[in-house]
């Protein structure tokens, strides 16, 4: 029985990868039904996403493909489109963009499973609930910051999820959970970035009298605010808007960055370039 598969790849960008690729697939009896490609003339270094259907099962196809990166360089992955991303999500209090995917997930609109959620505060713990979902209080002070994050690592650990989504958790991580989630935290931050970091973005926003505010979700790093882009979201303003309205629109291009950004991660569709993302469309 057939099924459909993703695979991702970067590497030195050379004459023959996609031949390479293409033609392994062939001689498996895959069938591609989506492929997309992009070399960075800067980096030299290319990038491919390919959908395809095969019959053989994933550790197969994962050996098949081990026999061919070492020749190109390639970082190579392989996945199953039928099994979802499973998403552990942070919050703290702002409740917005956690009921946002909350109602994508039932909806059908985020193919993602969320495994749990987990805060520094009990607040969001009924709504987290009337989804049926696991909801973790991990209080946090400077005292016990290493200890409450070795906590959300277990239940990283403990769910096996896949990636982590900050969705509005108003707390800032130790490099060494940057680390070892490095490529799998995605982070909504209430700003146009690199533009307006820090505290009250919206009320710097309004102080310079901005014609656009917006959101920004970006993968984690150890550098605040500085990791790579996946998607940006924006809206028009002009002289009449109060912060408060800025505030109440920020909110809308907070979910809608987000839920994009966790959508495209979760159907492979990003991959990182240096401090930049790669991104195939659908």
């Amino acid at each position: 029985m057939s099924a459909e598969y993703v695979l991702t790849l970067s590497c030195p960008d050379r004459p023959g990868v996609v031949a390479a690729v293409s033609g392994l697939l062939a001689r498996q009896g895959g069938n591609i039904t989506e492929s997309q490609q992009f070399g960075d003339p800067i980096a030299q270094r290319f990038f491919m996403r390919v959908q395809f259907v095969s019959e053989l099962g994933l550790d197969e196809l994962r050996t098949a493909f081990a026999a061919l990166a070492p020749e190109f360089g390639m970082d190579l992955q392989i996945f199953d489109r039928a099994v979802k991303t499973k998403a552990l999500l942070l919050v703290s209090k702002f409740d917005h963009c956690l009921n946002d995917l909350l109602y994508r997930v039932r909806s059908g609109t985020l193919a993602i499973d969320i495994v749990g959620v987990a805060s520094n505060h009990p607040d969001l713990r009924p709504l987290t609930q009337s989804y049926g979902i696991d909801y973790h209080h991990l209080p946090v002070t400077a005292d016990t910051r290493a200890k409450q994050e070795a906590e959300v690592l277990t239940l990283v650990d403990h769910y096996q999820a896949d990636v982590v989504v900050l969705a509005r958790y108003m707390q800032v991580l130790s490099d060494d959970v940057c680390a070892k989630l490095a490529g799998r935290m995605i982070n909504i931050h209430h700003s146009f970035l690199p533009s307006f970091k820090g505290a009250k973005p919206y009320h710097q926003a309004h102080s310079r009298g901005v014609k656009l505010i917006g959101a920004t979700a970006h993968y984690v790093t150890s550098d605040l605010d500085e990791g790579p882009i996946i998607e940006q979201e924006v809206a028009r303003v002009n002289h009449t808007h109060t912060p408060d309205d800025l505030v109440a629109m920020g909110r809308d291009v907070e979910c809608r960055a987000l839920a994009r950004a966790v959508g495209w991660h979760a159907e492979h569709r990003v991959l990182l370039d240096g401090h930049k993302t790669v991104i195939f469309p659908r």
